[in-house]
This record gives structure tokens, sequence and C-alpha cells, in this order.
């Protein structure tokens, strides 16, 4: 029987083993996206300046505490809710998985923003964007369409989402960077001056600071790849892919928004059609039909983002699946179709993206950047939450449980383990109150209703969690 055991441990280890390459790969899915590409342009050469910030002291720092307590034996699995139920308590592990959960549904909104944007200047119809009941049913279609798709099974929507990435969002990506390099190379006009003097912030106001928003989310999700640092080759490459991956997304991002802000006057770039406006532009400057281009491009930016938001519908749920099965949620949602999808728990993520659909939507009117920066900002604030608490359970963790043995270490001395998670709590928590100032360009009828919006989201989100674990195992229904 023991010999059994060792040779399904054996078999196990094999089949789920990585080449720190396989991780990168996995991981740069999850963090790279298009969507803050527009808003990175718009802030002009600070927008180094900040990619540095999140980049190198505060995503690097995170995804190493992330990668040290996931390589904590019987911590692998579970994710942020495990690392912080056996640190901090299980109503606060419970209620860092609700944030985690909760935070996407505002998230999906962005995306949805992003897709109408790119189809208004695919079919030139601006209506799309400017008509908030348009903009709306558009969403609305969207979304439970992708929702519905999704009853043919996790692995396939993984599969189908792997091509529509490559099609929809890395090779418009890595052509438009292309394209800016021969932009460049034929001595056009460029609308942004890089050097020392304008890449650093010169005041620290509320425009300055709210602009630094985007640049977090760019980097946020890193730790989701953690729980897999053990079937790692070896353990202690974990840092250097993650290092690796900073590097890479800030090449991406960087790139990227430059390719959007040195070809197109600030003025023009609207967030949430910045993209694909400034690949018609940047194309018709090098000679060839940015009109027809554009028009493909925002076919395949659409369809790429579509595969994303299915990704987002069909991957956190299942950790919500093993919550509700533990009494976390009434077992109805603990229900899966023949191929294990937990499709009630998928309805009930979309009814609440639906809400916030609704809200963010009608509320901004017909400006599409206002309802762009608000779930934006949302997703940010909602997130930082999660990140809030994950980086509390590392200081109590170096603090009190030191001499708990695990197979990589972001830092082996306790107190400089704890420094960094301090420096990193000190950003994560400044950003979460930056998001809460109305982004540049808000209106200023408008400005009150940001904040609004911003405060109501992130009060429900504390509130529900709560209220879900005083009936833990109270269920009937």
């Amino acid at each position: 029987m023991s010999e059994e055991k060792n040779w399904a441990l054996e078999q196990n280890l094999k089949y789920n083993r990585l080449t720190a390459f396989k991780l990168f790969a996995m991981t740069s899915s999850m963090v790279i996206s298009v969507n803050e590409l527009a808003p990175f342009g718009k802030t002009g050469p600070t927008a180094l300046f900040y990619l540095l910030i999140a980049g190198i002291i505060w995503f690097i720092p995170i995804t190493q505490m992330a990668g040290e307590m996931a390589s904590i034996s019987g911590w692998e699995k579970g994710g942020i809710f495990t690392w912080v139920k056996d640190t901090l308590g299980e109503r606060t592990g419970w209620t860092a998985l609700c944030y985690q959960w909760v935070h996407i549904t505002v998230g999906m909104c962005t995306m949805m923003y992003v897709i109408i944007g790119a189809l208004s200047i695919t079919f030139n119809t601006p209506w799309f964007n400017t008509t908030p009941w348009v903009r709306f049913l558009l969403m609305m279609i969207i979304l439970w369409l992708t929702t519905a798709i999704q009853v043919i099974g996790v692995r396939k929507i993984g599969r189908i989402a792997e091509w529509l990435f490559i099609l929809g969002i890395a090779i418009p990506v890595i052509t438009i960077i292309i394209g800016f390099l021969v932009y460049v190379i034929q001595g056009h006009h460029l609308y942004m001056n890089i050097n020392w003097h304008t890449i650093l912030p010169h005041e620290l106001n509320g425009t300055t600071l709210v602009a630094f928003v985007p640049f977090i989310l760019a980097f946020c999700g890193g730790e989701a790849s953690a729980p897999h640092v053990k079937n790692l080759e070896n353990p202690k490459s974990y840092s250097k892919v993650m290092l690796g991956l900073a590097v890479t997304a800030i090449c991406f991002d960087l790139f990227g928004s430059m390719a959007i802000g040195m070809t197109v006057p600030k003025s023009e770039i609207r967030n949430s059609t910045g993209f694909v406006y400034a690949y018609g532009v940047l194309m018709n400057s090098i000679g060839l039909d940015g009109n027809l281009i554009q028009k493909i491009v925002g076919i395949l930016l659409a369809t790429g983002v579509i595969g994303q938001l299915g990704n987002w519908i069909s991957g956190p749920n299942q950790g919500m699946l093993v919550a509700a099965k533990q009494g976390y949620m009434p077992k109805y949602f603990a229900h899966t179709t023949k191929r294990g999808v937990p499709f009630r728990l998928m309805v009930v993520q979309s009814l609440i993206v639906t809400v916030a659909s609704v809200l963010i939507t009608f509320t901004s009117g017909k400006d599409a950047d206002v309802a762009f920066n608000i779930s934006l900002a949302g997703t940010t604030a909602q997130y930082l939450m999660v990140y809030m608490i994950m980086l509390v359970a590392y200081i109590v963790l170096k603090k009190n449980h030191d001499d708990i043995p695990r197979a990589y270490y972001m830092a082996k001395g306790k107190i400089k383990g704890i420094i960094i998670a301090a420096i990193a709590m000190v950003i994560t928590v400044l950003a979460f109150f930056v998001t809460f100032i109305p982004a540049e360009g808000t209106p200023d009828n408008l400005r009150f209703t940001y904040v609004v919006l911003l405060i109501g989201m992130c009060v429900v989100v504390t509130i529900v969690p709560i209220v879900l674990y005083h009936y833990k195992d109270k269920w009937t229904w």
C-alpha cells in the first residue's frame, strides 16, 4: 500500500512539474493586458517612473511573499484563503477570498467598455460608446453570452481563451510596437519628450497621484500563480521568473503606451478607444491603410478581451465553489454541471456585474471615459483591499511563525522580510486612498458621483463577506 502511495505521489509530481518558462507564460497571461495602455499613454513620460515604482518596489515583493507562503507545506492549495486563514483566522481568510472574487465583477465592466470602444471604431458607430442605454445593452449581450458559453467546460474555455489572447492581444500589441519603431525611424513628429526632467513628477497633487492608479492595477494578479512554486523543477528559480515577468510587463506596458502617447496628441486619446484609434493614426503615418487595419484590429482586440472576460468568469469561481462546499455559502451554489462548471455561481457573479454596469454606465452619462475610469478605480481599490490583508498575513507569518519550514524564502531574515512588506503596505494603502480622487478629465458635475460610487462599492464589498460568514454552516438551502 505504501509503495502504491509513493508511486501515485511520484506520478502526481511528474504530471504537475513545471519549468520556469511555463510558469512565466502562465503568470504573464494573468498580468499582461491592454486595458491600461491608453491611460498610460495619456500619463506621458512619467509613465516610466510609475511603471518602475509599481513593478520593482511593489509587484516583485508581492509575488515573492506569495511564493514564500505558497511554498509552506499544506499551504500550496487554496491560495490567499489558506495563507490568510492560517495566520489571521478563518473569518479574515474568507473575507480576503470574497474580496478577490468580487473585485473582478467591476473589472469586467472595464473589459466590456474596451470591447465596445473597439467595436465602435470598427463599425464606425461612435454612438455605441456615447449612448448609455446602447452601451449597457451591448454589455449585457457580451456578458451573458460569455457566461452562457461557460457550460462547455473550463478546459475548453481555457483553450479558446489562449488562442483569443494570441490573436486579439499579443499580435496587435506586438505589431503596434513594431509600427511605432518604424514611425520613429521614419522621423515623424513625437508628441512626447522623454528625459530625466520629464520622467519625474514635479508636483504631488491629486492629478499626479491618481495617475498612479492604473499602474498598480497593471501588476495585480501575479500572486495567483504562487501556489505552483512547489511544482517548479527548482523552487529557487521562482524569484527569477517573477523578476523576468516584471521586466517583461514593464517593457510591454512602456512600449505599448509610448506607441500611443508619442503618436497621438494627448487631447485625442480616449481610454476606451485609445488603443484602436492610435493603431489607425500610426499605420496611416507610416504609409499603410490605417482605416482598414484599424477596423481589423478592433475586431481582434474585442475578441481577445472577450477571451479574457471568459477566463475571469470561469477561473475565480473555482475557489468560491470550494468555499460553498465548505459551508461558507448555501449548498445551492456548490452545484456543478456534468462538466464540473459552477454555473450557479457564475450566474450570481454576472448578476453582480449587471448591477455594477447599471450604476456605472448610467451615472456617467455620455462620457465613456468617466465610466471607464470609475470601473478601473473600483477594480483597483477592491483588489488593493485583498493585498492589504495579504501583507498583514505575511508580516504575522514572519513575526510569529518564521520557524515553519518552506521551500522558498523571499528573505531569510525576519526583520528584512517585515521591512520589505511594510514598504509594500505603505504603497498599497497610499494607492488605495488615491483611487478615490476623480481621474483627470472628470467633469465637475460627475466628480461627486465618482467618489460616492467608489465608496459605496467598497462599503458593500466590506460588509457582504461578514454577513455571509455569520451564517456559515447555517444555510438551509
